[in-house]
């Protein structure tokens, strides 16, 4: 069983990402509610996401969405970050908010759209250049919503050239990763709905093409923990989103809705060391904070990784191998239940105040005035919202 010092470190090292469009305003398809302090552009975007990692000391990488996160000169928007001690994670591409891509975009039956979309990686790929990115990461909305509209096979033949076309205009330390969501927008059939879906094209595609995974874009009652061991054994997990759903795809903060599904995924994730950065498993908030304040939401989330990733690493490995080998049920299930029954909060704070940090870092959060010093700064001019 790991010591508390050794759980300790193996929770500083990981580096949990924060998504720029989780600091805008954000809401459901009926209504986007504003917030007092929200971001104008990318540059205070990060500047928000800086204040999480300034208190847990665990959210080192900022994602940008593009073209939402456009700005003239990207190596002043890294320069930026790093001034404020955070860097620039995964890019993330939109082909899901342009007219041309109501039939599709990289699996579009019209030529001249997929060109069109194909472009917009590349452009995407330019972006990882300038920012020193590593990761590109795609997510379509195409499908189909009636049987028949098109060719199930020929949308998955277009896709597949189109990939291709965005593989090999990669550097040689880029990756794709490849999400999936198995409904919504499309209703009838989704072009990527599945992780095998998404597999199958990055095992064609080549090495640098892995998958993401997304704890809201499954089907009720999936057994998440099980595809992260698929992919993991495979060595194909390239990114983990976390967030919370209770009905769809609800983005909610992680650990809201299931907390003991998260321990269980962390638990398959520690049992293949995928939670230490050389296993390069980009892990990311990917959450819309519609109704709650958004720093503290982000903050709440990292800290609920944190703990949930300290059970995991209490899990007496040796007593749990050893009751499954002698075919004790309840005595597994037990190991399992004891480390995630343990309130690992005191341990946390302990390791918060050897990093110098405050042991609750919401409250300190709170007590900075930071909320209150941008809540008059950004009063003037449009505040940043999905899509924007």
């Amino acid at each position: 069983m790991r010591t508390h010092d050794e759980v300790k470190a193996a929770v500083r090292a990981l580096g949990v990402e924060t998504a720029s469009w989780a600091f805008a305003n954000s809401g459901t398809r009926f209504k986007v509610f504003g917030q007092p302090g929200v971001p104008r552009d990318p540059f205070e975007k990060i500047a928000d996401a800086a204040q999480v990692h300034r208190y847990t000391g665990s959210a080192p990488r900022v994602s940008l969405h593009i073209p939402w996160d456009l700005v003239d000169d990207f190596s002043a928007l890294a320069a930026h970050a790093r001034d404020l001690g955070v860097e620039i994670g995964a890019i993330n591409s939109n082909v899901f908010q342009d007219d041309d891509y109501k039939l599709g975009s990289l699996a579009n039956p019209d030529p001249a759209v997929r060109a069109k979309a194909v472009d917009h990686h590349l452009q995407c790929i330019d972006v990882l250049r300038a920012t020193g990115s590593k990761d590109l990461k795609i997510w379509l909305a195409d499908g189909l919503n009636y049987p028949g509209q098109d060719s199930l096979r020929d949308r998955q033949e277009r896709l597949a050239d189109s990939l291709q076309q965005i593989y090999a205009a990669l550097d040689d330390d880029h990756r794709i990763l490849l999400e999936y969501k198995f409904f919504e927008p499309a209703f009838y059939a989704t072009d990527i709905p599945d992780w095998g879906t998404s597999l199958t094209h990055c095992l064609t595609l080549g090495d640098r093409a892995t998958v993401v995974l997304d704890t809201g874009h499954h089907a009720p009652g999936t057994n998440i923990e099980f595809i992260v061991m698929m992919l993991l054994r495979a060595g194909r997990l390239g990114a983990f989103d976390f967030n919370s759903r209770f009905y769809a795809d609800d983005d909610l903060m992680v650990g809201a809705a299931d907390p003991f599904q998260l321990f269980r995924i962390l638990h398959e994730i520690v049992s293949q060391d995928a939670h230490k950065p050389e296993s390069r498993v980009n892990f990311m908030l990917d959450q819309c904070h519609n109704i709650e304040p958004k720093i503290p939401a982000v903050i709440r989330s990292v800290l609920n990784v944190q703990e949930a990733l300290a059970k995991a690493l209490l899990v007496d490995a040796a007593a749990l191998a050893k009751a499954q080998a002698d075919g004790d049920v309840l005595g597994a299930n037990g190991a399992l239940m004891d480390a995630y029954n343990t309130d690992v909060r005191p341990l946390l704070a302990s390791m918060r105040e050897e990093q110098g940090l405050d042991p609750d870092p919401i409250a300190a959060y709170q007590r900075s005035g930071y909320f209150e010093k941008i809540s008059a700064e950004r009063a003037d001019g449009a505040q940043a919202g999905w899509g924007a």
